[in-house]
């Protein structure tokens, strides 16, 4: 069997781990003692300190300096570290799923979510939810974001899916989707022959607003947003549902700004706003601590799902934020 350093080619790396090296290299990394590590894995200190130096032989890197009072990570043994913390834990987690599932453990997810939220989302999440937690419920409860901050903070949800922006040093925020925001506007509008339009021409007519009250740090965003140009917000309307947005529009009322990825009421249409970038942000959110079995599985698809589509949209380099397709 020929030398794989022969070659000067080395194994991958997750060829040469298991899941008992990778605790071995976690209490290591955890105590900085490979006799402290030992205790805490219930195996000989020599026998945890071989394989360690076996794998650094094996992959050509050393994870730890030895120093005669103990251990110390290299930088590479930093990362390695890190992947086995990483890898150990969603093992764990993975494994109390599957345990729940298999003995029909697994409570309803009670999820909350906007009605500023599009569908398509919910949608497709609960496709895939269903598909692992067969049978499982989800319990969906609507409400606008403070209302369903406020079920988090009461353990009424485990989770929400809403409108950024959230306050992140309170709850665990995930952005999952993002699309541009559009200006709404009757189909025999003045301005509808138009491929874009001016925001400065057209800021004055856009009076229909979603209700403040609802979302305080989402409308304080637009008025930031609307302040960086020089505008100021002129709120005539306000309104507390997409639907009422719209109907407002169709009445008259006013231009609004929209979700590019909203359903269009007929008689309605949309225009992209030249030389500005605004988007409507949409996250998946839980409080910093929760025990819901199926969160974590909740938590990577979105991640999965979110970076498949920047990998689709943008294969080469970074732009700047464009409509996604929603999980399609």
């Amino acid at each position: 069997m020929e030398s794989t350093k022969a070659s000067g080619a080395t194994k991958p790396l997750s060829d040469s781990l298991t899941f008992r090296l990778l605790r071995y290299i976690k209490a290591s990394a955890e105590t900085l003692n490979f006799t402290r590590a030992s205790e805490q894995v219930f195996v000989a200190q020599s026998s945890l300190s071989h394989q360690i130096g076996k794998l650094e032989d094996n992959i050509e890197l050393p994870i730890f300096d030895r120093l005669q009072n103990g251990l110390q990570l290299t930088a590479a043994g930093r990362i390695i570290a890190a992947y086995a913390e990483n890898t150990l834990r969603e093992w764990d987690q993975t494994l109390a799923m599957a345990r729940a599932v298999q003995r029909k453990e697994v409570p309803p997810l009670r999820l909350g979510f906007s009605s500023f939220v599009n569908a398509k989302l919910l949608e497709k999440f609960r496709e895939n939810y269903e598909g692992i937690f067969t049978d499982c419920a989800i319990r969906l409860m609507s409400g606008d974001p403070l209302l369903c901050l406020q079920r988090l903070d009461a353990r009424m949800l485990d989770c929400a899916i809403l409108p950024l922006p959230i306050d992140s040093s309170i709850y665990c925020v995930q952005q999952i989707a993002q699309s541009p925001l559009v200006v709404c506007m009757r189909s025999d509008d003045l301005l509808a022959d138009r491929a874009q339009l001016d925001i400065h021409e057209v800021a004055q007519r856009i009076t229909v607003f979603r209700d403040p009250e609802l979302h305080p740090s989402a409308h304080l965003r637009f008025v930031e947003m609307f302040a960086e140009i020089g505008i100021s917000i002129h709120l005539a309307c306000s309104a507390r549902t997409p639907s009422e947005i719209q109907w407002m529009v169709k009445e008259r009322y006013g231009l609004a700004l929209i979700d590019q990825l909203w359903p269009l009421d007929p008689g309605l249409i949309t225009r992209p706003i030249a030389g500005v970038n605004w988007t409507a942000d949409t996250a998946f959110v839980r409080l910093k601590h929760t025990d819901h079995v199926a969160i974590p599985f909740v938590e990577r698809f979105f991640l999965e799902s979110s970076s498949d589509l920047r990998r689709r949209k943008h294969p080469l380099k970074a732009s700047p934020p464009e409509q996604l397709e929603l999980l399609g």
